[in-house]
């Protein structure tokens, strides 16, 4: 009953709630990346969602689009820009996200998700992910989030799809808040963000 209906309704109404709330902190960090980053406030990108279904989620803009000589993107310790690191490592950028829960397209709790090009890249077993809808937080998050090696990161993810509960649920959004606080697993060990996953032999 929890994973197939209640689930829904709790996170449409606690995302409605929690973009009425926020609503002040949101407009604020919209004027301010709206003057720092000439204008650019948001950074949309197709993930894969239940089912492998390509949804467009939306974050706060915390890197510029800055390429080499050759047109490839710069590191994104380069790109990361000063505001973006304070609204990265208090998780601030994903409060947007709140959107695509109040669509559907998300959970509140869940698999993160990740990148469309990642999707070939995944065993059976790991693709089992995709059996719920991605998450703007999840078991993984709460277990070192970055800074655990994508392996698993994968087990944490697949567990929580054979374990989804209404508690296990609230437990998660405890020790987020508590992620949040002391700032944890926000970097890996050799990147600003997560190195990116390059399949199973890697």
């Amino acid at each position: 009953m929890y994973p197939r209906l209640l689930k829904r309704i709790i996170d449409f109404i606690l995302a409605l709630s929690g973009i009425v709330i926020l609503s002040p902190v949101l407009l604020l960090i919209i004027i301010i990346l709206f003057l720092a980053n000439n204008g650019k406030v948001f950074f949309i990108q197709k993930r894969p969602g239940k089912m492998l279904n390509i949804i467009k989620i939306i974050k706060f803009r915390t890197m510029t689009d800055n390429r080499d000589s050759i047109g490839n993107l710069l590191p994104d310790s380069l790109r990361l820009t000063a505001i973006g690191k304070f609204i990265r490592t208090t998780s601030i950028d994903e409060l947007p996200q709140l959107f695509n829960v109040l669509k559907g397209d998300m959970s509140l709790i869940g698999p993160r998700p990740l990148l469309v090009e990642y999707i070939p890249l995944y065993s059976k077993h790991q693709a089992r992910r995709h059996e719920v809808r991605p998450g703007i937080t999840g078991w993984a998050q709460v277990n070192g989030r970055n800074a655990i090696s994508w392996q698993q990161k994968f087990e944490f993810d697949i567990w929580y799809v054979d374990n989804i509960s209404f508690w296990l649920d609230i437990r998660i959004i405890f020790l987020t808040i508590k992620k949040v606080l002391v700032r944890e697993g926000i970097t890996s060990k050799t990147s600003e963000t997560m190195e990116a996953f390059k399949g199973n032999t890697n």
